[in-house]
């Protein structure tokens, strides 16, 4: 596939993504997609495999973050890889402590299906956003 479709199916992804498109967004991802999100003390963090690791992810973030993106992502591509930059906001629901992020998501597209995300993203600040203070409240 050319620099341009990944590019195109990168998109396609993150449109799914936002949209909700569970279906849509399964077809863009290969069987065996690995998306690995760094960090600690906060809930997204882990790899997560496969089409039922991408759903629980994704599930999980619809309940534990609200996450708006100001303006859309910038793509550079080469070859099979994609690179998604931006900065979201938001905040962790658990603690309603909020967060600006920004990231980076390196992306890997192979036959037309998103194969690798690995995400280079505020930990820190998103770790913070999660921390609960002595009593447990936020």
């Amino acid at each position: 596939m050319s620099t341009q479709e990944n590019v195109q199916t990168v998109k396609d992804f993150f449109a799914a993504m936002g949209g909700g498109d569970k279906q849509r967004l399964l077809a863009l991802a290969a069987e065996d997609i690995e998306w690995i999100i760094p960090g600690e003390d906060w809930p997204l963090a882990g790899t997560h495999r496969g089409h039922a690791g991408l759903a629980d992810v994704l599930q999980k973030a619809s309940e534990e973050v609200e996450t708006s993106f100001p303006e859309p992502p910038e793509f550079v591509a080469q070859g099979d890889r994609v690179l998604a930059i931006g900065i979201a906001t938001g905040k962790i629901k658990a603690t309603n402590k909020p967060f600006k992020d920004d990231w980076v998501f390196d992306i890997t597209v192979r036959d037309g299906k998103v194969t690798n995300i690995r995400e280079y993203i505020d930990t820190q600040a998103l770790a913070r956003a999660s921390e609960m203070d002595a009593s447990g409240l936020a």
